[in-house]
């Protein structure tokens, strides 16, 4: 009807607006976004310690432990709470030293010698809770800030609110040692927000990602079967009324073509020099040191190239992850052998390049363990009260907030929930965490659906 009106002059509005729509199409949902605010990091590094680490064993140090050892706790703790497996033993010391460290004198286990080093650059929050005592509900609210299947991921959300700074790679990415956590890959998805921001799992190796070689004998043959099939998606798309989903699928096949030339170059640690690789512990007896190291030498060179969000998963062959029920020592001895000199070196490294004040790290599992045994030498799972840390962009080093009580089983101070972690990671990154939203279901969703409050003692 344009094109016939006006002596044709519609056929110019006409042709204008397509190009609008044109230009909406190809509009990639990675584009970088403007921020609420002027942010204090540009990329998070996660490091998830799956099956949750015992509090008391690590950073948060409980002498009455050592004075009850052994004692029954219904009578010295009082009331208890149950317990994912009701098979609650003695009250249990720490088989541990704990010792005070650097200027802001943290209490750190002799578990940690490495980050016992830079603990001046670590904020702890020693009042974290979680609603869900049970691994799979637990994982899900610790990501993604519900206990149910199918919401999106954090790492989903901050690419959502950011977009990402390399097209070539994508926003959110999972660097996984070999175990992937109770709830599935559900942990790194997204959810309703549009599939381009869901986690892409990259495995150990210099192949961590399928097909990540071309088969085609040649590049233009492959660009040209790429841009035929684009030519039909982008027909499909305008049926779609530019279905974000359909949109995503398209950016996702352009990203994977640009990932085959920058993930080969990503994964080959030729090019570091022998010091550092040793400082990550890549020439380390342990094994799952040198894996783990791997991992954090890799997240930094994802920093270096733009990656927005990048979680680590912990290695395989440690026990039952951090999930110690029985054999504590053992499972908790090899799992801190595991990461402790390799994140020290992460953070370290990301220093000494002028990277750690753009860089949020984040150290956490899905909740803590009880101060009582599980039968004679384990701990159950404990959400009152545990630990985490954080650490770089925008993060006030040698910070301490929160406190659980006297035998390091209910926080009682200063109590915090995964809402306000998710609510504090977001603000670092520019992001009102009330303003992040996405309309589904009739209503305005967010990552901290109507809860999170800023973890003020943490921010520098």
């Amino acid at each position: 009807m344009l094109a016939s009106v006006g002596s044709g002059l519609g056929s110019l509005a006409v042709a204008s607006l397509l190009a609008d729509d044109a230009d909406a199409a190809t509009t990639s949902p990675l584009a970088p976004k403007p921020t609420h605010f002027q942010p204090r990091a540009k990329h998070v590094i996660f490091l998830y310690m799956d099956g949750g680490p015992s509090q008391v064993d690590t950073f948060d140090h409980k002498p009455l432990l050592d004075k009850y050892n052994g004692a029954d706790p219904a009578q010295t703790i009082g009331n208890l709470a149950p317990t994912q497996f009701d098979n609650v033993g003695k009250v249990l010391a720490s088989p541990w030293k704990f010792k005070r460290h650097g200027q802001s004198g943290a209490a750190v286990s002799s578990l940690f010698p490495y980050l016992a080093e830079v603990v001046d650059d670590l904020a702890f929050v020693r009042s974290m809770t979680s609603e869900f005592s049970e691994h799979t509900s637990a994982n899900y609210f610790l990501h993604t800030g519900n206990g149910l299947q199918g919401r999106p991921s954090m790492g989903a959300w901050m690419g959502y609110g950011l977009g990402t700074e390399n097209a070539q790679l994508p926003g959110f990415v999972v660097l996984n040692g070999g175990l992937i956590p109770p709830g599935g890959l559900d942990c790194f998805g997204s959810g309703f927000l549009p599939s381009a921001y869901q986690g892409s799992v990259f495995l150990p190796g210099k192949n961590p990602v399928a097909n990540i070689r071309p088969h085609e004998p040649n590049d233009r043959l492959q660009r040209n079967k790429l841009d035929l099939i684009a030519s039909f998606d982008q027909g499909f798309l305008a049926e779609s009324d530019d279905d974000p989903e359909v949109e995503a699928a398209i950016q996702n096949y352009e990203t994977a073509y640009q990932m085959q030339s920058a993930v080969p170059e990503l994964m080959e640690l030729s090019d570091e020099d022998a010091a550092t690789q040793r400082m990550y512990g890549l020439e380390s007896s342990f094994k799952n040191t040198n894996v783990f190291g791997r991992q954090c030498l890799i997240a930094r060179r994802l920093v270096e190239r733009g990656v927005r969000f990048i979680e680590l998963t912990c290695p395989s062959g440690n026990g039952d992850r951090w999930d110690q029920h029985h054999s504590l020592v053992d499972g908790h001895e090899k799992n801190c052998r595991t990461v402790d000199q390799p994140i020290a070196a992460l953070l370290k490294d990301l220093k000494r390049r002028g990277l750690l004040d753009s860089t949020l790290v984040v150290w956490a599992g899905e909740f803590g363990r009880t101060p009582f045994a599980q039968g004679s030498n384990g701990r159950d799972h404990n959400p009152f009260g545990f630990t985490i840390w954080m650490a770089g962009g925008g993060v006030r080093g040698g910070a301490s907030v929160g406190e659980t009580d006297e035998w390091g089983y209910h926080a009682i101070r200063d109590r915090f929930e995964i809402h306000d972690l998710h609510a504090t990671m977001l603000h670092l990154l520019g992001i009102d965490h009330t303003r992040s939203t996405f309309r589904f279901s009739g209503r305005d969703m967010r990552l901290t659906d109507v809860h999170g409050r800023l973890i003020e003692g943490v921010l520098a």
